[in-house]
């Protein structure tokens, strides 16, 4: 119903229902007919407005002494956090009303701690792989890779690549030390079943590997793996050439020359397991396996042996013992140490004999990204909340007039984020859900949501829980803290300093954000800087085939012809390793001039004649190994970082003696980057020898499209091969790869950089909305006086740009600090450059820009008229 127009003015009710409340009765009456009338008096001489706040006055210091003696019935039971159920839901339903009742912010909040909350659960997720990783073998605990150290060329390295005798000597030597050995050697293989020919990845082992990695049998058992016939599958290989038939029994051949039984299926190991890539394991003792032959060889490295140490042996103990196992045998290894399975994902890296990192420090890196994202977000609630202060301070008055203590205030607000948080976590849940398909292929995983594992939830809603009462501490504190008889009388007013918190949040908040893009600007330009390094040959139209049957070795010049006259291809040669790698490194060359102290290590490539050829290797002395010189065979081509390790003046047509031979230096290449692109390049050593090639080299016609090039080629390659599938890769495709770490760090970086300054712009659309709503008045006052939209525009804007280069000044510094140190690991490394400092600042100042300038502008653009009409 319509108030009378000529009603006369009444006191506020509730301050009247305040002596109804906590004075006694026989006093309600008279008092209150006093101050009814003193109220009426008063309208005549200070007017409504100014008579109503002395009325509340009155009652609140008549009802002062009754609130200081007693407290409300309902909250002497509970402590001020922890009330009935029924306060409780009345704070939630408080809360969801005020979240209604302020739409905008209540988005701006929600989203922007959704938004944190599902990049800490993603990082969480991920973090949690890492750490987890290699836990899905039971005995991961006890399990490690024997390990050689030794020092070439100046440089300390730790591998495990071992020599095969060591296995033997260990088992012999150290029976109760260790529990179970095994020799690996990792290989790439074609397994057949009558027409169904795969290429798949697996090892030769020794029967006690799948005990050792507790291999979860399907069919079959492991230990039928001791037949040095037999062969174990993993699901599903076994399913790609079997289907549904039961597979145990049959036979199926090995590069189309080996026939093995197949003894057992196991469970496809999980992504995250060193061992992952495993499709099938082949009995080391089989006669096919040539490393089986290098029973007494000290000095040819390539394996890798596994063991599970005895329950009772510590792995640093036992490392000291076997330290100086193989001194009889190679003087050249200093000393041999285990390395924890629980190490080797995360603890791979090792500077002079020692665990140095490795993957840990991302853990590290995107844990605290992750940290520092959700703190963004709570940040975002923090600033709305205190903003807004004003428009509470009379809800906090009244509720503190009418008997709330201050912990009950606190319990409140801090009710209204937690809410917020719980709303917020739905939402994330639904984001993670829908991105992590994506996330995984960003980040190379195989990540999923364990919607059934109970410590998932118990660490979820502990998450929000605390991400609320992060969010919402400060506002809870701060709005509890105000003065009733201030705010009622309203002559509160915020200090000069009131912003000062806020500004500091936001300084905070683009902080972090403008650090997060300098420091992936810098990770991009360190993998672009390696990418344009000159890698010394060709590597476009470059593909690979690995020869893997005993067809292809013995028709050389036959494949090499008919693959030229095809039409496909150009050129075509033979090597030991990929153009993308070395895969073999030797020492004890010998020279004249050479320092007999010293036995340096050269990376060494065996190849046919056609090879440089076929790379497009750049001559810098002497020759290329030609057909026309049958003094070519079994003669050296240099790299340039051999001929400076080896420190020969002019050695075109020096000898340098090795395995008992004489070999002729014919000519010095260009420097090829064939291993690490952040490193120096490896002092090579290519020979001319034809009996060591496992690898074909094939350049297509660069006047054909790819496609074309290998449809050409393919029919060449299954004539010759018919018991192999046409398996190739592509040199650039492969050279790729090795930046592959860097670029997930990198698009990782990008995404939560976008993600901090998503989160960032929403809080600052927020204030800046209510920074203009604050200063409607003002705005209109000034239009009148003339202002143009441009003036308002940069009233508005400028305390916000002022905070965001203050934040470009600390962001600054503390980013290059970071990461000059992170390119430090690289021998091969870019410089950072004042540009990216600049141009991450400026993008900051103009994401700023255009975020608060909507509002802005918006305000501008108000009819004064409507902005300066009284209430």
């Amino acid at each position: 119903m319509k108030k009378p127009l000529n009603s006369a003015p009444q006191p506020p009710r509730w301050a009247t229902r305040l002596l109804h409340g906590f004075c006694p009765s026989y006093l309600v009456e008279e008092m209150e007919g006093d101050l009814d009338e003193l109220f009426r008096q008063r309208i005549e001489l200070i007017g409504v407005r100014k008579a109503r706040i002395r009325y509340i006055r009155d009652v609140l210091s008549l009802v002062r002494p009754s609130l200081m003696k007693q407290k409300p019935a309902e909250f002497d039971a509970s402590p001020p956090f922890f009330l009935g159920t029924t306060m409780i839901r009345n704070y939630f339903k408080i809360a969801f009303r005020n979240l209604l009742k302020n739409k905008v912010y209540s988005f701006i909040n929600i989203a922007g701690l959704a938004t944190g909350m599902a990049v800490a659960m993603l990082i969480g997720l991920w973090i949690w792989d890492e750490l987890s990783f290699d836990s899905y073998h039971k005995n991961h605990d006890r399990l490690a890779y024997v390990m050689g150290t030794q020092t070439y060329n100046g440089e300390t390295g730790t591998y495990h690549s071992i020599v095969v005798p060591l296995e033997n000597e260990l088992r012999t030597n150290y029976p109760s030390d260790f529990k179970r050995l095994s020799l690996l050697w990792m290989s790439t293989n074609i397994l057949a079943v009558g027409d169904k020919k795969l290429a798949q990845s697996g090892t030769w082992a020794q029967p006690d590997f799948p005990e050792m990695l507790s291999l979860t049998m399907l069919k079959g058992s492991r230990e039928a793996f001791r037949d040095p016939s037999s062969v174990l599958l993993s699901e599903s290989v076994a399913t790609s050439l079997f289907g549904n038939e039961d597979p145990i029994n049959k036979v199926i051949r090995v590069d189309n020359k080996t026939n093995m039984k197949i003894v057992g299926v196991y469970e496809d190991l999980p992504h995250n397991t060193t061992f992952h890539d495993v499709r099938f394991l082949l009995p080391w003792h089989n006669t096919a396996n040539w490393w089986n032959t290098q029973t007494s060889a000290w000095r040819n490295h390539g394996c890798s042996l596994v063991v599970q140490v005895s329950d009772q042996s510590d792995f640093d103990q036992l490392s000291a013992k076997i330290k100086d196992i193989v001194l009889p045998h190679i003087k050249e290894i200093e000393y041999i140490s285990l390395h924890p399975m629980e190490q080797w994902h995360l603890y791979s890296e090792f500077k002079n004999g020692k665990v140095a990192g490795g993957r840990i420090q991302f853990v590290w890196l995107f844990g605290i990204i992750g940290a520092f994202v959700l703190l963004l977000a709570c940040i975002n609630f923090m600033n709305l909340s205190t903003a807004r202060s004003e428009k509470r301070a009379k809800e906090v008055g009244i509720r503190k007039a009418i008997g709330s203590l201050y912990g009950q205030l606190i319990g409140q607000f801090l009710s209204e984020s937690v809410l917020v948080a719980f709303i917020a976590l739905v939402f994330s849940i639904a984001l993670v859900w829908g991105s992590l398909s994506f996330f995984n292929h960003l980040a190379d995983k195989a990540i999923t949501i364990p919607w059934t594992t109970p410590s998932f939830w118990f660490l979820t809603i502990g998450f929000t829980l605390f991400t609320g009462f992060v969010s919402g501490s400060y506002p809870a504190f701060y709005l509890s803290s105000f003065k009733p008889v201030k705010v009622l009388k309203g002559t509160m007013r915020a200090g000069r300093f009131a912003s000062l918190p806020r500004k500091v949040l936001v300084v905070i908040q683009f902080t972090v954000s403008i650090s997060l893009i300098i420091g992936t600007i810098i990770v991009f330009r360190q993998i672009q800087h390696a990418k344009n390094r000159p890698v010394g040959y060709s590597r476009d139209g470059l593909i690979t085939v690995a020869m893997n049957t005993p067809e292809l070795n013995a028709h050389y010049n036959e494949l090499r012809n008919e693959l030229i006259e095809s039409g496909g291809a150009v050129e075509m040669t033979e090597s030991n390793s990929p153009p993308t790698q070395i895969w073999s490194n030797n020492s004890g060359f010998q020279w004249k001039g050479k320092d007999p102290t010293t036995d340096p290590l050269f990376g060494t490539i065996a190849v046919t004649h056609d090879f440089g050829k076929t790379v497009g290797w750049k001559i810098v002395a002497g020759r290329d190994f030609s057909r026309d010189f049958p003094s070519d065979s079994g003669s050296f081509i240099l790299n340039e970082s051999a001929v400076k390790l080896a420190g020969i003046t002019n050695p075109v047509g020096k000898i340098m003696r090795w395995n008992g031979r004489d070999h002729v230096v014919t000519g010095v290449v260009k420097d090829m980057v064939m291993d690490s692109p952040f490193k120096p390049t490896v002092p090579t050593i290519f020979l001319m020898d034809y009996g060591w090639l496992n690898m074909i080299i094939v350049r297509t016609n660069p006047a054909l499209s790819t496609r074309d090039a290998l449809a050409k080629i393919e029919p060449v390659f299954k004539k010759f091969n018919p018991g192999s599938p046409f398996e190739y890769k592509f040199s650039d495709d492969e050279y790729a790869r090795k930046f592959s770490d860097e670029e997930r760090v990198g698009n990782l970086a990008t995404l939560f950089a976008i993600l901090a300054i998503f989160i960032s712009c929403l809080g600052l659309f927020g204030l800046a909305s209510f920074v203009a709503e604050q200063r409607t008045k003002e705005i209109g006052v000034r239009k009148v006086l003339g202002a143009t939209v441009f003036n308002v525009w940069g009233l508005l804007s400028r305390d916000f740009v002022m905070l965001v280069i203050i934040s470009c000044l600390i962001a600054g510094p503390l980013a290059w600090y970071f990461m000059n140190g992170w390119l430090q690991q690289y021998e091969y490394r870019s410089k950072i450059s004042w540009w990216i400092f600049a141009v991450s600042g400026a993008g900051a100042l103009l994401i700023t820009l255009l975020t608060v300038s909507y509002q802005a502008i918006r305000a501008a653009l108000t009819n004064p008229v409507k902005s300066l009409r009284s209430e």
